[in-house]
Protein backbone atom coordinates (compact mmCIF):
# COMPACT_ATOMS: atom_id res chain seq x y z
CA UNK A 1 0.00 0.00 0.00
CA UNK A 2 1.22 3.79 -0.77
CA UNK A 3 -0.09 6.88 0.79
CA UNK A 4 1.20 10.01 -1.15
CA UNK A 5 4.64 9.01 -2.13
CA UNK A 6 4.93 6.87 0.90
CA UNK A 7 5.14 3.35 1.37
CA UNK A 8 3.07 1.04 3.78
CA UNK A 9 4.79 -1.76 4.67
CA UNK A 10 2.80 -3.32 8.12
CA UNK A 11 5.06 -0.81 10.14
CA UNK A 12 3.02 0.85 13.31
CA UNK A 13 2.86 2.58 16.43
CA UNK A 14 2.75 0.44 19.28
CA UNK A 15 2.92 3.02 22.16
CA UNK A 16 2.70 7.13 22.66
CA UNK A 17 4.56 8.68 25.52
CA UNK A 18 5.24 12.35 26.92
CA UNK A 19 6.42 13.95 30.05
CA UNK A 20 5.90 17.86 30.88
CA UNK A 21 9.15 17.54 32.95
CA UNK A 22 12.86 17.19 31.93
CA UNK A 23 12.67 13.26 33.31
CA UNK A 24 14.09 10.40 32.00
CA UNK A 25 10.66 8.14 31.71
CA UNK A 26 7.58 9.52 29.55
CA UNK A 27 4.55 8.65 30.41
CA UNK A 28 2.47 6.09 27.88
CA UNK A 29 -0.65 8.44 26.86
CA UNK A 30 -3.82 7.40 24.81
CA UNK A 31 -2.64 9.51 22.23
CA UNK A 32 -0.52 12.52 21.87
CA UNK A 33 -0.96 15.32 19.50
CA UNK A 34 2.14 16.40 17.19
CA UNK A 35 2.55 20.12 16.17
CA UNK A 36 4.46 21.31 13.01
CA UNK A 37 7.58 22.82 14.07
CA UNK A 38 7.68 22.40 17.62
CA UNK A 39 7.20 18.80 18.58
CA UNK A 40 5.15 16.51 21.05
CA UNK A 41 2.25 18.88 22.72
CA UNK A 42 2.54 18.63 26.34
CA UNK A 43 6.44 17.06 26.86
CA UNK A 44 9.41 18.58 28.14
CA UNK A 45 11.33 18.60 24.72
CA UNK A 46 8.85 20.54 22.71
CA UNK A 47 10.23 23.97 20.75
CA UNK A 48 11.41 25.28 17.89
CA UNK A 49 14.58 25.96 19.39
CA UNK A 50 16.96 22.68 21.77
CA UNK A 51 15.15 22.07 24.76
CA UNK A 52 17.75 19.08 25.95
CA UNK A 53 19.59 20.41 28.51
CA UNK A 54 23.23 19.59 27.24
CA UNK A 55 22.63 21.54 24.22
CA UNK A 56 20.54 24.70 25.92
CA UNK A 57 23.73 24.79 28.35
CA UNK A 58 26.12 25.08 24.85
CA UNK A 59 24.22 27.00 22.93
CA UNK A 60 20.01 27.64 23.35
CA UNK A 61 19.20 29.36 20.03
CA UNK A 62 20.35 25.64 18.11
CA UNK A 63 16.89 24.78 15.94
CA UNK A 64 15.78 21.36 18.03
CA UNK A 65 16.61 18.36 15.63
CA UNK A 66 14.86 16.36 18.27
CA UNK A 67 11.29 17.38 18.72
CA UNK A 68 9.99 13.58 18.63
CA UNK A 69 12.55 10.70 19.63
CA UNK A 70 11.25 7.29 18.17
CA UNK A 71 12.63 3.90 19.61
CA UNK A 72 11.70 0.52 17.93
CA UNK A 73 10.06 -2.08 20.18
CA UNK A 74 12.29 -4.78 18.60
CA UNK A 75 14.92 -3.15 20.67
CA UNK A 76 13.06 -3.31 24.09
CA UNK A 77 12.83 -7.11 22.81
CA UNK A 78 16.18 -7.80 22.74
CA UNK A 79 17.44 -5.66 25.59
CA UNK A 80 14.29 -8.18 27.66
CA UNK A 81 16.46 -10.85 26.59
CA UNK A 82 19.64 -9.63 27.88
CA UNK A 83 18.66 -9.59 30.86
CA UNK A 84 16.60 -5.62 31.38
CA UNK A 85 13.36 -4.52 32.06
CA UNK A 86 12.42 -2.34 29.67
CA UNK A 87 8.72 -1.12 28.55
CA UNK A 88 7.66 1.98 25.89
CA UNK A 89 8.44 5.22 27.48
CA UNK A 90 10.75 4.11 29.86
CA UNK A 91 13.72 5.32 28.14
CA UNK A 92 12.54 8.37 26.83
CA UNK A 93 11.06 8.16 23.38
CA UNK A 94 7.80 9.60 22.72
CA UNK A 95 6.67 7.02 19.84
CA UNK A 96 7.69 3.26 20.39
CA UNK A 97 6.77 1.68 17.05
CA UNK A 98 7.32 -2.58 15.37
CA UNK A 99 7.98 -3.45 11.65
CA UNK A 100 10.13 -0.34 10.55
CA UNK A 101 14.15 -0.55 10.59
CA UNK A 102 14.78 2.59 12.33
CA UNK A 103 18.13 2.99 11.92
CA UNK A 104 18.37 2.10 8.81
CA UNK A 105 16.35 5.24 7.62
CA UNK A 106 18.81 8.15 5.36
CA UNK A 107 18.53 11.22 6.76
CA UNK A 108 15.24 13.30 5.88
CA UNK A 109 13.03 10.03 5.57
CA UNK A 110 9.49 10.97 6.30
CA UNK A 111 7.40 8.98 8.46
CA UNK A 112 3.27 9.66 8.02
CA UNK A 113 1.81 8.57 11.23
CA UNK A 114 -2.03 8.39 11.56
CA UNK A 115 -4.14 9.83 9.34
CA UNK A 116 -2.55 13.48 8.90
CA UNK A 117 0.94 13.70 11.06
CA UNK A 118 4.42 13.73 9.17
CA UNK A 119 7.61 13.78 10.80
CA UNK A 120 11.04 14.32 9.45
CA UNK A 121 14.04 11.93 10.77
CA UNK A 122 17.01 14.47 11.77
CA UNK A 123 19.65 11.49 13.30
CA UNK A 124 20.20 9.45 16.14
CA UNK A 125 20.02 9.41 19.59
CA UNK A 126 23.04 9.73 21.76
CA UNK A 127 22.66 7.75 24.54
CA UNK A 128 23.86 9.36 27.65
CA UNK A 129 24.66 8.40 31.40
CA UNK A 130 20.96 8.50 32.39
CA UNK A 131 20.25 4.98 30.85
CA UNK A 132 22.92 3.46 33.37
CA UNK A 133 21.00 5.08 36.33
CA UNK A 134 17.79 3.79 34.91
CA UNK A 135 19.49 0.26 35.22
CA UNK A 136 23.34 0.14 35.26
CA UNK A 137 24.81 -1.80 31.95
CA UNK A 138 22.01 -0.47 29.91
CA UNK A 139 23.83 2.45 28.01
CA UNK A 140 26.88 -0.24 27.05
CA UNK A 141 23.79 -2.73 26.01
CA UNK A 142 22.55 -0.02 23.25
CA UNK A 143 25.70 0.96 21.84
CA UNK A 144 27.81 -1.87 19.33
CA UNK A 145 30.16 -1.93 16.37
CA UNK A 146 30.11 -3.12 13.15
CA UNK A 147 32.29 -5.15 11.08
CA UNK A 148 35.13 -2.13 10.54
CA UNK A 149 34.99 -0.98 14.38
CA UNK A 150 32.12 1.99 13.85
CA UNK A 151 29.97 2.73 16.75
CA UNK A 152 26.21 1.86 16.24
CA UNK A 153 24.62 3.65 18.34
CA UNK A 154 20.80 1.75 18.82
CA UNK A 155 19.13 4.05 21.21
CA UNK A 156 16.60 5.16 18.69
CA UNK A 157 16.16 7.95 16.31
CA UNK A 158 14.82 11.56 16.53
CA UNK A 159 12.72 13.92 14.27
CA UNK A 160 10.80 16.98 13.83
CA UNK A 161 7.19 17.35 13.29
CA UNK A 162 6.25 18.83 9.37
CA UNK A 163 2.42 18.14 9.73
CA UNK A 164 0.01 18.30 12.86
CA UNK A 165 -1.34 14.99 13.94
CA UNK A 166 -2.56 12.80 16.51
CA UNK A 167 -0.54 9.87 17.00
CA UNK A 168 -2.52 6.76 18.58
CA UNK A 169 -0.72 3.15 19.48
CA UNK A 170 -1.76 0.65 16.26
CA UNK A 171 -1.68 3.86 13.80
CA UNK A 172 0.52 2.92 10.20
CA UNK A 173 3.65 4.19 10.00
CA UNK A 174 4.26 4.40 6.28
CA UNK A 175 7.59 5.73 4.97
CA UNK A 176 8.59 8.41 2.39
CA UNK A 177 12.52 8.28 1.53
CA UNK A 178 14.29 10.90 0.55
CA UNK A 179 15.80 11.48 -2.97
CA UNK A 180 19.35 9.88 -3.44
CA UNK A 181 21.85 9.83 -2.62
CA UNK A 182 20.77 8.95 0.87
CA UNK A 183 22.63 10.53 3.64
CA UNK A 184 22.82 8.00 6.71
CA UNK A 185 21.92 8.82 10.07
CA UNK A 186 24.62 10.41 12.45
CA UNK A 187 23.66 11.61 15.58
CA UNK A 188 21.78 14.54 16.69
Amino acid sequence: MEIGGAECLGAKVIAVSRNQAHTFHKSNQKSVQLLAGLGVQGDAHMGQTVKHRSRVASDPSQPNLRQVHLIHTELHAELRASGFNIAPGQMGENITTQGIKLLDLPRGTRLHIGETAVIEVTGLRNPCSQLDQFQPGLMAAVLDHDAQGKLIRKAGIMAIVLVDGTVSPQDPICTELPPQPYQALERV
